[in-house]
């Protein structure tokens, strides 16, 4: 992306945006606790890529998406982490990423040990690793939605929805 189309996206996502106010909507709230303020985040973002990226589905296919990319510098790999050992990280086109992704992160979420439910169970001590893993993951889908499919959502009216999402 060259740099004055990242200036346009830039003061279009300001004046859709409103500059500035995001910086205080991410704050962790006084008196919350921050794995309660983190799982919520990553469960929200969660539903919002999902839902974008279900927006694209007829279009991001693995003949026009064969790579999950975000242009020519930025190719991800899809890495389970699930596998016991060391897997080593594979390509695959961004739908089957996308599907490996919100599948790896569905199972995060419904693991109570992760993200519990009832008052009083503590987080595991690796939540906070594991959440990391989960928003880098998304932001790459996000990418992946602006590089190469942001002129299919601006065509349906989704710009906004993409850029207040993220």
């Amino acid at each position: 992306m060259n740099v004055s189309k990242q200036y346009q996206l830039k003061k279009y996502a300001e004046a859709t945006l409103g500059a500035g106010y995001l910086k205080e909507i991410v704050k962790l709230p006084k008196g919350e606790d921050l794995n309660e303020w983190l799982a919520m985040g990553a469960v929200d973002f969660f539903s919002q890529t999902n839902m974008l990226f279900s927006l694209v589905f007829d279009w991001c296919t693995p003949l026009h998406c064969p790579i999950m990319s975000a242009g020519p510098k930025y190719s991800y790999y899809w890495k389970d982490d699930s596998k016991k050992g060391n897997s080593e990280p594979i390509q695959v086109p961004a739908p089957k990423y996308v599907d490996l992704l919100m599948t790896w992160i569905q199972a995060q979420i419904d693991n109570e040990r992760l993200f519990p439910t009832k008052l009083g169970i503590p987080f595991s001590a690796n939540f906070p690793s594991v959440v990391k893993v989960i928003f880098k993951r998304l932001h790459r889908v996000y990418a992946h939605l602006y590089h190469s499919h942001f002129d299919h959502l601006l065509s349906i009216g989704e710009e906004v929805h993409l850029n207040t999402s993220y």
